[in-house]
């Protein structure tokens, strides 16, 4: 029997699936945020949704989190290798296993089968951040079973009716079950409306006219992310970083080694050299590690093609070994994953960087900024799960350009700071200072990004846990760039100022009314030589206050009138060569 020939490509109709996709998964992420119970979805935007194909590959996607870009996938196919052919209509499948999704138990993933005219034909996904999922609050956790409900790969729904026994499973082991519910009715609203866009577009158009404009963007995308990485120079480049420690052995550095070997139109990422995973719970799954190397290949080679789609990766190769913090095996911890997989990319763009030093750009502050507050209120009879930031920081510079200040750090792409005025009105705190900090971004020809201060005051007694990494490892700068400072936490407690902490790690603090803590996001690098930047830009800076005088002098080389902030030219020219002759030796 002779197979049917492939359907052709319409370049038209091509060109409307690709846009239809985009509104698509667009429209997902609308009605997720309009409908979610809990800020980290509403106004953090923790979250991704996505249509994906019977291979489980994706087909768009709509940000949410980059580092989702793999887990969403891997999800997926590990779904359809679980139930085979056991998916039928009105099926939901779910699960929110860290060790398949590359992500902690908070992150639960449901997929809805799409069927038009009785074919399997695609997948609506919704991966979301549930504030809360059970488990210890606070502290350290040095194993997956404290660390709240594991769902295995389960159906959510069978042939549209809800599996009761899972929704009063999840209910009975959740802190606060009425916004666990909220959410999750928010995520089949996601899903289901993917479902119902997708197969408008199906209808509309055909089938197999969709799906082969779908195979034809792929394979553009492929080849355009083939072409860029031509455009790379053949060899091996190795770099290196470090975090500041797991939480558990204080102090002892965590080692993050890549090595990217380009060969004529693909890339291969090699992270066999990156610690083995840790006691504390800064390790991600698998996904994660191949997560963050298609997020740096996507920076490299294909940054404005869209939809996202898995053609863009197919001349990348990943190794990952098991067992390694971007690879953990059961029973590894996983609540904090996302921390080290950022600096897998910024070690990613620091190897790659004498290669193509126009591409890429310096350390940027690699964190979240978050700072946990939990407890209960008898005056208020409610339980409080909450988390402030994540913080804007800053970015590293580029051969061309400043880092940006106060953005968020590139594990979570698209998500927002939480709105200070929000945070006041549904939680007993009061922000004293939001705002820039002066100096943290690295000198250089071009500026790192400043980074930002939350300052916190409690109104009401609640318990305090930051798990903020890189405090020690700052972002680092590029050719003679200088680095950011690196992300810090400070409190007071009690009328005693606490500014010395050994790192920005605290698990437990009992905060009481009147306490404040401050989260200091880092800054970026700089990327140049500081005394070759502009002496004009370096004065505007210092109006700015972005640069103090001191900085000016001392690192750009550049004179100030401390009154009128006018260049003294000469004793600028003086300075400047004394700072070049002190690097040339």
């Amino acid at each position: 029997m002779t197979a049917e020939p492939p359907h052709r490509a319409d370049p038209v109709i091509t060109e409307i699936v690709r846009n239809g996709v985009m509104a698509v998964t667009e429209e997902m992420k609308t009605n997720l945020m309009r409908t979610a119970y809990n800020m980290i979805i509403y106004e953090a935007l923790d979250f991704t949704t996505g249509l994906f194909n019977t291979r489980g590959e994706t087909l768009s996607i709509g940000l949410g989190l980059p580092m989702f870009i793999r887990g969403m996938a891997e999800t997926l196919k590990a779904k359809l290798a679980h139930f085979g052919d056991d998916i039928e209509p009105g099926d939901i499948l779910v699960t929110n296993d860290g060790y398949i999704t590359g992500s902690h138990l908070n992150h639960v993933t449901l997929s809805l089968p799409i069927f038009h005219e009785g074919k399997l034909t695609a997948f609506s996904v919704c991966m979301a951040h549930w504030l809360d999922i059970g488990g210890v609050l606070g502290g350290m956790t040095t194993d997956i079973y404290s660390e709240g409900l594991q769902i295995p790969l389960l159906k959510l729904q069978r042939r549209g009716e809800l599996n009761q026994d899972l929704i009063d499973i999840i209910e009975m082991n959740v802190h606060l079950p009425d916004r666990a519910m909220g959410d999750l009715r928010a995520q089949l609203t996601a899903v289901r409306t993917g479902e119902r866009r997708f197969t408008e577009l199906l209808d509309r158009y055909g089938r197999d006219a969709v799906l082969a404009g779908m195979d034809a963007i792929m394979n553009k995308s492929e080849r355009s992310a083939r072409e860029r990485t031509k455009t790379i120079p053949d060899g091996v480049y190795e770099a290196e970083s470090y975090m500041d420690d797991d939480g558990v052995d204080i102090g002892k550095r965590i080692p993050i080694r890549v090595k990217v070997t380009v060969r004529d139109d693909t890339m291969t990422v090699d992270l066999s050299d990156v610690s083995e995973q840790v006691r504390g719970f800064y390790n991600s799954g698998p996904s994660a590690g191949f997560g963050a190397c298609q997020v740096a290949y996507k920076c490299l080679t294909s940054p404005t093609d869209y939809p996202i789609n898995d053609g863009s990766f197919r001349s990348l190769d990943v190794i990952n070994p098991p067992g390694r913090v971007v690879s953990a095996v059961r029973p590894a911890p996983l609540r904090f994953w996302m921390t080290i997989p950022m600096t897998v990319v910024d070690t990613v763009f620091k190897a790659i960087a004498p290669a193509i030093p126009d591409r890429v750009a310096a350390g940027h502050f690699a964190d979240l900024g978050l700072a946990q507050l939990y407890g209960y209120l008898p005056d208020e009879k409610r339980m409080i799960i909450t988390s402030t930031g994540p913080i804007g920081g800053g970015w590293g510079a580029k051969q061309s350009e400043d880092g940006v200040s106060a953005t968020v750090c590139i594990n979570d792409g698209d998500t927002h700071n939480n709105p200070v005025e929000l945070m006041e009105t549904k939680y007993p705190v009061v922000y004293e200072r939001y705002g820039l900090i002066s100096d943290s971004g690295g000198p250089g020809r071009m500026r790192g990004g400043l980074g930002t201060e939350a300052s916190v005051r409690m109104q009401k007694a609640l318990s305090l846990s930051t798990r903020i990494e890189r405090m020690h490892c700052r972002p680092w700068g590029l050719e003679g760039g200088k680095e950011g400072r690196g992300n810090r936490v400070e409190l007071t407690v009690d009328g005693e100022h606490k500014t010395d902490l050994v790192n920005a790690k605290v698990f437990t603090a009992r905060m009481a009314p009147g306490d404040v803590f401050k989260v200091l996001g880092g800054g970026g690098g700089g990327f140049g030589p500081p005394w070759e930047r502009s002496p004009e830009r370096v004065r505007a800076d210092v109006r700015q206050g972005y640069v103090s005088l001191a900085c000016a002098l001392e690192d750009f080389g550049v004179a100030l009138d401390p009154e009128t902030l006018e260049i003294d030219l000469a004793e600028t020219g003086r300075l400047r060569r004394r700072l070049a002759a002190a690097q040339a030796v």
